[in-house]
């Protein structure tokens, strides 16, 4: 499987937790799009517009709503075969211009380490130290509130 678009490290925002529980059971619950507005606090309403044959979701289309933030996106997703891996790249959005990200799964001791990588540009003009802060909030709160689903 190929990615759209890889910018360079200095440009990405990388964040890891460590999951008590199996890399399947992890992406079992990155791949459960239908839930997410039960447990991803700004996400409001996700809509799966097409699937790959082994069923995993090839378009998603979300809604969220993080205070100042609201946007209508619809993301590309590509899975490793051994679930290993997911990422994704924005096909629109109403404030963002792009969106590359991943979850790298790999076993360790205690569980699960997920690797989350994200990039994003909106359509308004941010400073470089602006958009990674920005990143790294959206990469905490997210690992944390994957993390907290997975282990209940």
């Amino acid at each position: 499987m190929t990615h759209s678009y890889d910018p360079p490290m200095a440009e990405k925002s990388t964040q890891s937790i460590i999951i008590a529980a199996q890399p399947a059971d992890v992406m079992a619950v990155i791949a459960d799009f239908p839930s997410y507005p039960a447990w991803a606090a700004s996400v409001k309403s996700v809509e799966i517009l097409s699937e790959y044959e082994h069923g995993y979701p090839s378009q998603v289309r979300f809604l969220v709503d993080a205070g100042p933030i609201k946007d209508d996106y619809t993301l590309a997703y590509e899975w490793a075969e051994d679930d290993s891996w997911v990422s994704w790249s924005l096909l629109q959005s109403t404030v963002m211009k792009s969106q590359d990200g991943s979850y790298q799964l790999a076993q360790v001791d205690g569980g699960t380490e997920v690797t989350y990588t994200l990039h994003v540009e909106t359509t308004m003009p941010m400073l470089g130290l602006l958009r990674r802060k920005g990143e790294k909030m959206i990469m905490d709160i997210a690992l944390r509130e994957l993390k907290k689903r997975v282990e209940r």
